[in-house]
């Protein structure tokens, strides 16, 4: 019970660096739409999907690499050096060759090209702490983590709410003053990323003296390992932008001109209310991919990755019915602008989706212990595959809809999949009869009470209710023994 103990308490540690930053985050998309139509936001958030897959690129799989070869190298520092240098040196490359090239990828995203410029330097920035991060995970540092992260978001926050809150009533008090100065009419899309810019030079700053310490050179032999071992995760990772952000784009796309960005506004906003199911999975995932490989030498390690997947679902699904129930009271208080609430049908397809895509990471295991990644990337190929040729189906008929269509299926296919090959390549004792029922339950209410009892309470909580007897009835010994431990 100890090694359990120690793993939720490291994932409720960054949960917290998630939760927070996040939450944070989701103040952001209240101001945001209660300032902007929906067309801007549109375009705000075909700008961000776009920095997805550069996000992606930029780090290469190397931040897996890292773990993984962290743990198994008897030199770290090597492994550290190796890593830092070579993020380092591809980051500048894109730097000075996306400057170049900015008008020209401004056209192909169809923004102007300030955002391009901002983006750019956002990108860089970010691709150089990639690292520095993933050390302070690996030494077990996660209050750091924490630290840092949530300071960079919380000052995002703050210079998102002075720009577009302050400074054009500090303008307009104070006439040819500095605040009138550096004060722009329409100008808002600009401050946004100016925000996000001066936040990530922040944290670049604190993390600098990582590249100040370094104690190793560069190893030749050691990075072309790192690397064959993390460009199928670059090729997973940039399936999984596909499947998580290539819809909106695919929206601005295909839809008529005069709707598209309005559309894709009113989607990116209410596809927001899945933010609760994405921090629980993302929290889980930073604290226990660690876990994973620290863990993967130890005699019943297969025993534990099922304990700690059941578990995952248990809670994962109390929280797929838990938002579902309240997600009119939630939408209220993300979107102040009722023109977005449109898109609200959305909202149950896209909270599953994430669910199995958490579910799919848990399960994702075997091919990263058993160092069969290309597997995984094929997995992630399979996805972006079925995300792009639904999207491209039915965008023109359902709009936006369609787009949630196609990622719940290309979540669910990629999950279902990486259980099949698992049982062949890594079999783990998984408990399917509880965990299905479980996620059988939760779906099932779910979609009753959306579909057929929305924002009727007096259904919908007795539902939720219900389901955590459920889980109590099942689980009582379990829960017990944890309160008694208390």
């Amino acid at each position: 019970m100890g090694l359990y103990k120690n793993l939720f308490k490291q994932t409720a540690i960054y949960g917290l660096a998630t939760v927070l930053p996040r939450m944070l985050s989701f103040l952001l998309v209240r101001l945001y739409t209660g300032i902007l139509p929906t067309a801007e936001y549109g375009e705000v958030s075909i700008v961000l999907s776009w920095m997805v897959f550069f996000n992606v690129v930029l780090s290469y799989g190397m931040e897996t690499a890292f773990f993984r070869f962290y743990s198994a190298e008897e030199d770290k520092e090597n492994v550290v050096a190796t890593s830092t240098i070579s993020v380092f040196w591809s980051s500048i490359i894109f730097l000075f060759v996306a400057l170049i090239f900015r008008t020209t990828l401004a056209s192909w995203a169809e923004v102007e090209v300030q955002y391009v410029t901002y983006s750019i330097w956002i990108l860089v920035l970010d691709a150089l702490v990639v690292i520095p991060f993933s050390k302070l995970r690996a030494n077990q540092r996660p209050m750091v983590y924490a630290a840092i992260k949530i300071g960079n978001v919380a000052v995002n926050l703050g210079l998102n709410i002075f720009f577009l809150i302050f400074l054009p009533s500090l303008a307009q008090q104070h006439p040819n003053s500095f605040w009138d100065n550096i004060y722009f009419e329409n100008f808002e899309i600009a401050y946004i990323f100016i925000a996000n810019l001066l936040a990530s030079l922040l944290t670049f700053i604190v993390l600098s003296p990582n590249y100040l310490s370094l104690k190793k050179g560069f190893d030749a032999k050691l990075w072309k390992k790192m690397m064959q071992y993390g460009l199928p995760i670059l090729v997973a990772g940039i399936a999984f932008a596909v499947n998580e952000h290539f819809d909106k784009i695919l929206l601005g796309y295909l839809l008529p001109e005069n709707i598209a960005k309005a559309e894709v506004g009113a989607y990116s906003a209410c596809y927001k209310l899945g933010l609760f199911m994405v921090l629980y999975a993302t929290a889980f995932r930073l604290g226990i991919e660690p876990f994973f490989f620290s863990h993967a030498k130890n005699a019943n390690a297969p025993q534990t990755y099922a304990v700690i997947t059941k578990y995952f679902v248990i809670l994962g699904s109390l929280i797929l019915l838990g938002v579902i129930v309240f997600a009119d009271i939630f939408k209220m208080l993300l979107l102040d602008n009722k023109s977005y609430w449109e898109a609200m049908k959305v909202v149950p397809l896209i909270i599953l989706a994430n669910f199995f895509l958490g579910i799919y990471n848990n399960l994702s295991v075997w091919y990263k212990l058993t160092d069969k990644t290309k597997i995984g990337a094929y997995i992630s190929i399979v996805g972006a595959i079925i995300t792009l040729v639904l999207n491209y189906y039915l965008i023109p008929k359902y709009s936006y809809y369609g787009s949630a269509i196609a990622t719940i299926s290309a979540y669910g296919s990629m999950m279902l999949i990486s259980y099949v090959l698992g049982n062949k390549y890594y079999p783990i004792p998984y408990d399917m009869k509880k965990i299905g029922s479980y996620l059988g339950v939760s779906i099932g209410f779910s979609v009753i009470y959306f579909y057929g009892f929305r924002e009727n309470y007096f259904i919908g909580i007795p539902m939720l209710l219900g389901f955590m007897y459920f889980i109590y009835y099942n689980e009582k010994e379990t829960i017990l023994g944890i309160l008694n431990k208390r």
